[in-house]
């Protein structure tokens, strides 16, 4: 089977992103950069769990947002998209939110998990994840408007992260109930 140009750019831009989240979450778990291993009580985890979630959450509110401003400025849009068929520019940003929440649901229940159920000196990875998880939101918002080729490394870098930690946990705590 040929790929078209449209599924070679997506391909790229996936593959780059794993290499980047591969890269990321292995230098958090091996090198500990912030230090996490001297942490002594699950208060600490908490810490670090909190610090983590802030930038996923701006980036929720932040879509959010830009819906409101944009329905406020926009009289075929102020009602709502239960009142309205809406504009071609809030079904984007619709679309945009609906994506960034969707990363985000994953995001929280991953972060919560792994902050509770890892290693400490492995708690460098929700942060490093969510600076990824900021850098591809970033990334997906900028290209989206260009297609599936321009956003996908953005999409891809949010969404691999976060997937390889859960991987990473899920497979951590297979081999730790087992013994």
């Amino acid at each position: 089977m040929t790929l078209s140009i449209k599924q070679q750019g997506v391909f790229r831009g996936m593959a780059f992103a794993m290499a980047t989240a591969i890269i990321v979450l292995s230098f958090a778990i091996i090198v500990d950069p912030f230090h996490y291993a001297e942490i002594s009580t699950f208060s600490d985890r908490f810490a670090v769990l909190g610090g983590s979630l802030i930038l996923p959450t701006f980036f929720l509110i932040f879509s959010i947002g830009r819906i409101a401003k944009f329905r406020f400025f926009s009289p075929e849009d102020i009602d709502g998209s239960g009142l309205t068929s809406g504009s071609h520019d809030i079904k984007i940003l619709q679309s945009l939110l609906q994506n960034t929440l969707e990363q985000f649901v994953i995001v929280f229940a991953t972060f919560v998990a792994w902050a509770l159920l890892m290693p400490v000196s492995w708690l460098s990875a929700p942060p490093l994840c969510s600076l990824l998880f900021a850098i591809g939101r970033i990334l997906f918002f900028k290209g989206y408007h260009h297609g599936a080729p321009a956003r996908a490394y953005g999409f891809a870098l949010t969404f691999y992260s976060t997937g390889l930690m859960f991987f990473t946990l899920v497979i951590y705590q297979v081999f730790a109930w087992i013994g």
